[in-house]
């Protein structure tokens, strides 16, 4: 029971101390004020100006272009005839922008379907606009049928304009099945990034604690033990502070200018596994930021070794080409269970696979979970010890005799 209050007594003065700190205040505000200038400041550039009209390429095998013109009369069209062939379409929208080709021939009028192409550029409801054509190609059907009854079903579906371009198939990174899964792993990211990048100060923390010589009086009447998972808490805390500022910065905005539930997308059941994966990331690398920097003596002289340590928490964008690629390939099975670069990887594979595979899932947490508790164990031995050296960094060698003892 003391031995928490104790612990709980050093994450409060942690806490204390940094919600103190301009500069750790100026961050805590500028960081999401940063991003919303980086979100907000394309809008405050763009033109007013009117775009231009799309530019409608019609080859017309048929003769009914002037008809075509006149149905086209209420729309803002550039509409121009032309022979390009059907083939030769997708490389010559490569070269146009906000352009489409529409194909006109025999075909159209039997089958009622006309085929249309367009670029990344044109004009997202452009295909919706398109069905203005239909009418005298409709008109032809009447004419060129008797109307029997089979026939005048036919006209009665009408002509349907049907988009033959690559950009035009389903899915890709921002479908709606696609965003549903990453806005849960991209809220996850940012709880782990908050917290991780405010436990980074857990290493200047106990190194700077070193360089005043102020350890040995706290440590009078606190353990190594209690010091240690108190600033570890205090960090959490702290980094849940970040969080909830950005959040309650950014997130009324994003809601103002993206039209998409986002609060729907956000909070599902899933989005639990995935905290539990940032918070055990944050308690690996705040145990491994804490024994490090109890064996430095100014944080300004780190070594390879410590400035090395710094780095694991960036270790998972060693698999992020990998995870791209194949979610369910060995490489990002492997970055999943290696302790250093699983939260990030985890998080990450989630975020793109439709089915989660449960059993990889759990054996990683498994994995993160004993991994949280022997760096704990170990930080704490380094940590008791590295605390009260004065005078030099420590090596590996005499980081490695403190874990053996």
């Amino acid at each position: 029971m003391k031995h928490m209050r104790n612990t709980m007594k050093v994450a409060k003065w942690e806490i204390k101390r940094n919600m103190k700190s301009k500069s750790f205040i100026i961050g805590l505000f500028l960081t999401p004020i940063i991003f919303l200038a980086f979100f907000l400041l394309p809008d405050l550039f763009r033109s007013d100006d009117e775009p231009a009209a799309t530019k409608v390429y019609v080859n017309d095998e048929l003769g009914v272009y002037e008809q075509l013109e006149a149905a086209a009369a209420s729309t803002e069209w550039q509409l121009e005839e032309t022979q390009i062939a059907e083939q030769e379409a997708e490389a010559a929208l490569e070269v146009e922008e906000d352009a489409a080709y529409v194909f006109i021939n025999e075909q159209s009028v039997e089958n009622g379907k006309v085929t249309v192409y367009t670029n990344e550029d044109t004009d997202s409801g452009f295909m919706e606009e398109v069905q203005v054509l239909s009418g005298p190609l409709q008109m032809m059907q009447i004419e060129q049928l008797g109307l029997t009854p089979e026939e005048a079903g036919m006209v009665a579906q009408g002509i349907v304009f049907e988009d033959a371009s690559v950009e035009a198939e389903e899915g890709g990174l921002f479908s709606e099945g696609m965003l549903e899964r990453i806005i849960p792993g991209a809220f996850a990211a940012v709880v782990m990034l908050s917290i991780v990048f405010t436990g980074m100060a857990i290493f200047q923390s106990a190194s700077q604690e070193k360089k005043d010589k102020i350890a040995e009086i706290i440590l009078s009447s606190l353990t190594p033990a209690d010091l240690m998972q108190g600033k570890i808490i205090g960090y959490f805390v702290l980094g849940i502070i970040q969080l909830i500022v950005y959040v309650a910065i950014i997130l009324p905005v994003l809601l103002w200018k993206i039209d998409m539930p986002i609060m729907e997308y956000l909070l599902v059941p899933e989005l639990a596994v995935l905290l539990l994966i940032a918070v055990l990331g944050y308690l690996l690398y705040a145990a491994l930021f804490v024994g490090i920097g109890a064996t430095m003596a100014d944080i300004s002289t780190a070594g390879n070794f410590q400035g090395l340590v710094m780095m694991l928490p960036f270790s998972p964008f060693l698999f992020i080409g990998p995870v791209f690629s194949d979610p369910s390939g060995f490489w990002a099975q492997l970055g999943s269970y290696i302790p250093f670069t699983s939260p990030g990887v985890l998080i990450l594979r989630l975020s793109l696979l439709e089915e989660w595979p449960w059993v990889e899932i759990g054996i990683a947490v498994a994995i993160l979970a004993i991994s949280v508790w022997v760096f704990m164990k170990l930080a704490g031995k380094v940590f008791k010890t590295g605390i009260l050296m004065y005078g030099k960094n420590a090596t590996p060698g005499e980081i490695w005799k403190w874990i053996r003892a």
